[in-house]
This record gives C-alpha cells, structure tokens and sequence, in this order.
C-alpha cells in the first residue's frame, strides 16, 4: 500500500505518535494515506481508538518486530 505521506514515530511513546499523526492528518487532504511508524506497543489499541473517535478510517495495523505500522486514510 502506498502511503502519500509516512512520519516517523520510534521512540516517542503515547500520547505522541498519536499527536504527530493528528497533526500530520490536518494537513492532508480528504481520501489520502497516512502510515505511521511506531515502536509503542500501545499505538496497536491506540491508533484503533483514535480512528473512532475522529473518523478517519484505519486501513492497516501491522505489527513488525518491534515496530508498529498504522495506515489512517484521511475523512
């Protein structure tokens, strides 16, 4: 799946990569891809939550090693 904009968020633990996608997502436009690459185990039922609550859709969740893959598409 080919994401229009990937951010980078190893390292940074709740609430930040959830933040820096927030952000990321505002700047996007309407129907594009945001993948966002984690390391908090957490981010798994976090970026679900999020999804929910804001309306974007979650299109992919992986986990990779210890690194957590979320696709959002923006509402």
């Amino acid at each position: 799946m080919q994401a229009d904009k990937e951010i980078d968020t190893k390292g940074l633990n709740c609430p930040l990569p959830i933040l820096r996608a927030k952000k990321a997502l505002a700047e996007m436009s309407t129907g594009q891809l945001l993948k966002v690459v984690a390391t908090d185990p957490g981010s798994m039922r976090d970026f679900v939550a999020f999804a929910k609550q804001t309306g974007n859709e979650l299109v992919e969740q992986e986990a990779s090693g210890d690194e957590f893959i979320h696709v959002l598409r923006r509402r």
